[in-house]
């Protein structure tokens, strides 16, 4: 299987399959066989990632909201020899319910496409583009949020489409809202 790893492309052509993504995901949610999706998903995504280094990319962390632990925080301050208040101060937000998160877009730790603290990086980033997680038809709509900015998700979504034999012309409804 050949990825497509051209950012400019997988733009693009995100633009193009906007009405076929939203038809698909419609079909995602209301496939009766959850289980078979989530099998395929975490098959694809495990062959697809091994083919995509996302340390030559960065895509991601100019456009996510990173959500964070103090645990966390805690550890990226001593690898940058930095207090924890002080970092909290300087690279964290707190929201009214108090969860935390990275206080820009694109991340702080972001430089020339590769993460300065990849080896202490937030779980949140970790875990993305989380196919690898159950129940994928619960997250098929942020999924597609991002299908035109990560490599990984839209190689994964286009032959998750061949898999399950997904067809735009099977489908009666393709004005589904993401």
């Amino acid at each position: 299987m050949n990825c497509i790893t051209d950012l400019t492309l997988i733009a693009n052509n995100a633009e193009v399959n906007d009405i076929e993504n939203r038809a698909f995901r419609t079909y995602i949610k209301s496939h009766n066989k959850q289980q078979i999706i989530d099998t395929a998903v975490q098959k694809l995504n495990t062959e697809i990632s091994q083919q995509i280094d996302c340390t030559t990319c960065g895509n991601c962390c100019n456009s996510l909201m990173i959500n964070v632990t103090d645990a966390e925080c805690k550890v990226v301050s001593s690898k940058l020899n930095m207090d924890a208040n002080a970092f909290n101060k300087k690279y964290i937000e707190t929201s009214t319910e108090g969860a935390m998160v990275i206080n820009t877009i694109p991340c702080h730790f972001l430089h020339e496409k590769k993460c300065s603290i990849y080896e202490q990086r937030f779980d949140d980033c970790r875990a993305f583009p989380h196919l690898h997680k159950p129940d994928f038809y619960t997250r098929v709509g942020g999924t597609l949020m991002y299908y035109g900015i990560c490599p990984i998700i839209y190689n994964v979504i286009e032959q998750l489409k061949v898999v399950l034999g997904f067809k735009l012309s099977d489908c009666a409804n393709t004005n589904d809202p993401l």
